[in-house]
């Protein structure tokens, strides 16, 4: 990884992420983003750059397509599941298809390479702007109030105290509340790692967490569904969990 801008960061004019392969491209579009006054840091495979994706926030992100190790619209996929941040995608393949899949997989833009520095950058800035109206820094579920920017989780007025994974675990299931995620679709997003069937890491923090999101409290919002996974939501009639 490369042009971790970290002095720039608090005055800089957008934090952006740059998934790109190609060196040149890379070091091109980073200079040229530098010089804008944009914080910019580079992943040159799709590994690091979902990583970073999901562990670090992002005005923008700059995703190629074809990468070493994790293609781009299984990137877009994972970080669709837990953030809205805005993506444009980058290819140089100028195939309506390719297009077409990756705006349904929840891409904002799509550039097809090469294009020229100054549409990029008129681009990311639209997308910026769109990004921080729409992006929710807040969440209710029931009693259950998280707030996402400053890390923190309340119900019913009291404060939850709760580790970063904890918290980080709470907000994935948050971000898609009502939706059944599975022990894989958890472990991957939460620890970054491929779940073993073996390990029980999931099933401990998810006692973890419900205990102190649910114990002191009347009615669960926590649910285990047998053989298929979790969902935070709040149900009319309890059936048990």
């Amino acid at each position: 990884m490369i042009g971790k801008a970290v002095p720039a960061r608090e005055k800089a004019a957008m934090k952006i992420l740059i998934v790109e392969d190609e060196l040149k491209m890379a070091e091109y579009l980073h200079r040229g983003l530098s010089e804008q006054d944009c914080a910019v840091d580079v992943a040159h495979n799709g590994i690091d750059g979902q990583h970073m994706a999901l562990h670090y926030d992002y005005d923008v992100i700059v995703l190629d397509v074809m990468l070493p190790g994790l293609d781009g619209f299984s990137i877009l996929k994972s970080l669709r599941a837990v953030k809205s941040t805005p993506v444009i995608m980058l290819t140089a393949r100028d195939r309506v298809e390719d297009r077409v899949l990756g705006l349904q997989s929840g891409a904002d833009d799509y550039l097809v390479k090469p294009f020229s520095f100054l549409e990029l950058l008129a681009r990311l800035q639209a997308l910026t702007r769109r990004g921080r109206v729409q992006e929710s820094t807040q969440l209710h579920i029931g009693d259950l109030h998280i707030d996402f920017l400053a890390r923190k989780a309340f119900r019913g007025g009291a404060r939850i105290d709760l580790t970063a994974k904890e918290f980080s675990l709470l907000a994935v299931l948050g971000k898609r509340q009502g939706e059944i995620l599975s022990k894989t679709a958890i472990a991957e997003l939460v620890w970054d790692i491929n779940f073993d069937s073996n390990t029980n890491v999931v099933e401990v923090a998810i006692k973890r967490l419900r205990a102190k999101i649910d114990g002191p409290f009347k009615t669960p919002l926590l649910h285990t569904i047998r053989g298929m996974g979790y969902v935070l939501e709040v149900r009319k009639e309890e059936t048990g969990t």
